[in-house]
């Protein structure tokens, strides 16, 4: 009898470790083939649309456009740098001292500091919700496509796969359906506003703006100013 639990335990843990091992391939790959490739979909794109056929909601079509970084607005990627991550051009994916802010404080539920390669990372190849699990297997693929991608690389993938409102993934789709233009013709105030719903696009919504979404974009107007404008990409280059 402990002879026969011995080996199922040791099948088991065999089993366990190949799909380990398989799933550790296919985001390597991901990684590797993404630092040139547009992203077809991401896994957060996945999720709400299984999500959504489970509960039976047919109409629900998770939606992007891809459109490389030339044809995004530089107020877009400013936009987005200011509102989330200001340090994004100098750290290596990681924000220290918003981390050790996050870990001093007494409770020990889990909170934001997450940063624009960070949130690249779980949107991409992860699933939502919060646990310690998903958050060493984050720092892992942050590490990774800090590695190998560009800073550039990785803000123009992380507009790509952004979710803007129900169903609208990527700055292309989130400009066409607010805007009605394309996502190269936005202005500062338009990447701004796109900007303030990202904490939560199924809460807040940009085709009709409450007055905390407002004040935020207006935040982040003033923020994109003091770092400087569109200055402040220039001085770094994300190459």
């Amino acid at each position: 009898m402990n002879k026969h639990k011995g080996s199922v335990g040791q099948r088991i843990r065999r089993i366990v470790g190949r799909v380990l091992l398989v799933w550790l391939g296919v985001w390597l790959a991901g990684i590797l083939l993404f630092s040139f490739l547009p992203v077809p979909f991401s896994a957060v794109m996945a999720e709400r649309q299984i999500g959504a056929w489970l509960r039976g909601d047919f109409s629900y079509v998770a939606h992007s456009d891809w459109v490389g970084h030339d044809e995004i607005s530089p107020w877009m990627g400013l936009a987005v740098i200011a509102s989330e991550d200001q340090k994004f051009p100098t750290h290596w994916g990681f924000d220290v001292a918003a981390i050790e802010s996050v870990l001093d404080k007494s409770d020990n539920r889990m909170r934001g500091a997450s940063t624009l390669s960070q949130q690249t990372a779980k949107n991409l190849f992860l699933w939502e919700g919060r646990s310690w699990v998903r958050k060493g297997l984050e720092a892992g693929l942050t590490v990774g496509i800090e590695t190998v991608w560009t800073k550039r690389r990785i803000l123009t993938v992380y507009l790509n796969i952004a979710e803007f409102g129900p169903g609208i993934f990527g700055v292309e789709a989130a400009s066409q359906r607010y805007f009605h233009k394309p996502a190269s013709r936005l202005t500062a105030a338009d990447a701004a506003l796109l900007a303030a719903v990202l904490p939560n696009p199924i809460r807040y919504r940009a085709a009709a703006p409450s007055g905390y979404v407002r004040e935020r974009q207006q935040w982040i107007l003033r923020q994109m100013r003091q770092l400087g404008g569109e200055g402040f990409l220039q001085r770094n280059k994300l190459d």
